[in-house]
């Protein structure tokens, strides 16, 4: 009941973010460079035909009005239609997530694949080899932007040594079936479709990408495991283990990890919900069909309700996350409590 009741109310703090999210979105939504009145009139309208378009598209209200009919409609789980698609944009998000969270899922498993152990090698061995080692990629990683990062992928490993698929998205439908929509996840339902021909292409298609995005959330992972990693094996707790004869990996893996964990499990929502929003760029590189396409495509022809619901849509991710984030927490280290 105790922990219901925590759960209840760290809910409940994040309505005023949402409240405020709402605001601030309608708000620049609105100040968007660009009049999607005109945009979508063409360019040869008239300005009868203009003041049409903006007469349906109800932007010739008062904007305080024009925002309590967003809000009504939000209250109803209407996040408006687009523009662009004529599709409900509720609609358009959650087809489109799946791409989004399939990418950034993989761009985070190998970024702790690879941060996580180079982090605990650099702070078990410091000044050592694998410590100036990890202080390079970490410095590497963080310093080249995502997209430049893909495009020298793409150039090298497409188009020097053509060894990777072409940049064409989730899967070639040309060559390969695009399996049925169970997860929305092609790695899973190609497996449940037992369609291992276009597991292998969907994985392959996830490899540049994922590893574009993956390097930049790299660095940061790498930096907190190492400086948590010293942080723990210098603490009194592992100084007494050692004086008690332990051995050097139960120190390190049992007692130092277990606590050293707490930073990078805090920092991992984070670049989890970073990643979500920063894969923009690498989705227009490989022509991945997610969210973060859908919001630049949004900005250019100043559809409002898709940039308002993407927006919307990342906060709420954002909140969902850093909850689960405290769970974890407090399920790694039971000194942390739900009520603290």
């Amino acid at each position: 009941m105790k922990i219901v009741l925590s759960l209840a109310t760290r809910i409940a703090t994040a309505v005023p973010s949402l409240i405020g999210v709402i605001v601030v979105t309608f708000l620049l939504a609105r100040a968007l460079p660009g009049d999607a009145a005109v945009y979508y009139a063409g360019s040869s309208a008239t300005p009868e035909s203009i003041a049409q378009v903006r007469k349906a598209l109800g932007l010739d209200k008062p904007l305080w009005f024009q925002f309590g009919d967003y809000a009504s409609r939000l209250a109803h789980g209407d996040l408006g239609t687009s523009l662009s698609s004529g599709q409900p944009v509720l609609h358009d998000l959650v087809a489109r997530l799946p791409a989004s969270m399939e990418l950034t899922l993989c761009a985070l498993l190998f970024a702790m694949a690879i941060g996580l152990p180079l982090g605990i090698a650099a702070a078990t061995r410091p000044g050592k080899a694998i410590d100036h080692i990890c202080r390079v990629i970490v410095s590497v990683g963080a310093a080249f932007p995502t997209f430049f990062v893909a495009l020298g992928l793409v150039y090298v490993f497409y188009f020097r040594l053509g060894i990777a698929p072409e940049p064409l998205g989730r899967l070639n439908d040309t060559y390969f079936t695009v399996p049925p929509t169970v997860t929305g996840f092609y790695l899973i339902d190609t497996i449940l479709a037992g369609d291992l021909a276009a597991f292998d292409a969907s994985l392959a298609q996830l490899v540049l990408p994922s590893i574009s995005l993956g390097l930049f959330a790299l660095a940061p992972i790498a930096r907190i495991a190492r400086a948590s990693m010293l942080a723990s094996l210098s603490s009194d707790f592992c100084r007494t283990a050692r004086a008690m004869g332990l051995s050097r990996t139960r120190i390190v893996y049992g007692y130092a990890l277990r606590n050293a964990m707490l930073p990078v499990v805090n920092i991992l929502g984070m670049v989890f919900s970073f990643l979500l929003g920063a894969n923009v760029l690498v989705e227009q590189v490989f022509a991945w069909p997610g969210i973060g396409a859908y919001a630049v495509n949004a900005v250019i022809t100043s559809d409002y309700a898709a940039v308002q619901g993407f927006v919307l849509m990342m906060a709420i991710l954002y909140i969902l996350l850093n909850l689960a984030v405290d769970l974890a927490v407090a399920a790694i280290d039971p000194r942390v409590r739900y009520d603290g």
